[in-house]
């Protein structure tokens, strides 16, 4: 769920067009939830071909990056590895809320009672390893690199950032400022209205752009004060935080006594869990860095077989946006293409 420090944390908005010929390192993972959450049908069930394969990451996927690319963004997606043995029990606590989810949305179907099935159904969302494979098949055919992170992807796709290879780290969550992402954006493989939970109210989804050093010398803080900050609100490491501490509380107190081992009354607490080896999980974390980035051209036939002829996406939609990508970058087009017929 990644660590929420929302209300210390400023973030500057930003439009699409300010990120033109800019690198970015999306978390792939954190994308595909996204597109398996939010791009389901009439009923909250996700988007399926007719073999019955679940398509939901696929469009949000395709179409996104293609939207990414026509702006002139340059996309490179980084995908999770062997997560941290210390992740485990975060692990298992969204595995539980799935399946409670799952139970109150059958519940909710069975009643009639779309709103509540909808609501229900966006924590359902599960991501396969043939989802993620599918996923991977797609960058490839589109030309748009991906790195398979040795373990945490927002870890990599930090160092991405913080070693200049990367303009920006791409996550809603704020992890990739603990891991040292030298500027967050987020909102940006989402984009229109977001329903507010629990409230029948909208807000206008915008991106925006975070800067470590900013919000370092903000908070009048270090990036070690602020990994302790975020294990007193709870990490995917410690999913539960410490009692009794948000953001402002747990800010106050680390720049008061320093560090987690000076702050009074919570010995206890601090005696549950190796805070040692989180802290070392985000200042030294296991990331991939040796790579090539390579941006090749849309292989046409391959798209269109894949997405059309497997999985059942509309022809039409497909190559409407391609066309709009290629006209956008101005490439010549060769005789015989499959672009040259949808043109004649």
């Amino acid at each position: 769920m990644g660590v929420d420090i929302k209300e210390i944390v400023e973030a500057k908005k930003i439009s699409l067009n300010d990120l033109q010929g800019k690198v970015l390192a999306i978390d792939a993972y954190n994308a595909l939830y996204q597109f398996l959450s939010t791009i389901r049908g009439r009923f909250g069930e996700p988007l399926k071909d007719s073999k019955g394969n679940v398509t939901s990451h696929l469009s949000g996927l395709y179409y996104r990056t293609i939207n990414l690319l026509t702006l002139g963004i340059q996309p490179v997606y980084v995908f999770d590895g062997i997560p941290p043995k210390m992740k485990s029990l975060e692990i298992i606590k969204r595995k539980e809320i799935k399946e409670e989810a799952e139970i109150k949305y059958k519940v909710a179907l069975s009643k009639g009672d779309l709103k509540e099935a909808k609501k229900y159904a966006q924590y359902t969302a599960h991501l396969s390893g043939d989802m993620v494979e599918e996923a991977k098949k797609l960058l490839d055919i589109m030309g748009v690199p991906w790195i398979q992170a040795p373990s945490e992807g927002e870890a990599t796709a930090s160092y991405l950032s913080s070693s200049g290879k990367a303009y920006a780290v791409v996550s809603q969550d704020y992890d990739a400022l603990l891991f040292g992402g030298k500027r967050l954006c987020r909102n940006i493989t989402i984009s229109g209205r977001r329903k507010l939970p629990g409230r029948n109210v909208y807000q206008e989804i915008e991106p925006e752009e975070i800067l470590l050093d900013v919000v370092l010398n903000k908070l009048g803080i270090t990036r070690e004060q602020l990994v302790d900050i975020g294990i007193l609100v709870g990490t995917d490491f410690n999913p539960d935080g410490f009692k009794g501490f948000g953001p402002i509380k747990a800010l106050k107190a680390v720049k008061q006594y320093g560090g987690l081992e000076n702050i009074p009354n919570i010995d206890n607490e601090l005696k549950k869990i190796d805070y040692k080896s989180i802290r070392k999980i985000f200042l030294e974390p296991e990331v991939k860095k040796e790579f090539k980035l390579e941006f090749k051209t849309v292989d046409e036939d391959s798209l269109l077989n894949f997405m059309c002829e497997v999985h059942d996406f509309s022809e039409e939609r497909v190559l409407k946006v391609l066309i709009k990508y290629k006209e956008s970058t101005k490439e010549k087009r060769g005789k015989g293409t499959i672009l040259d017929q949808w043109f004649q």
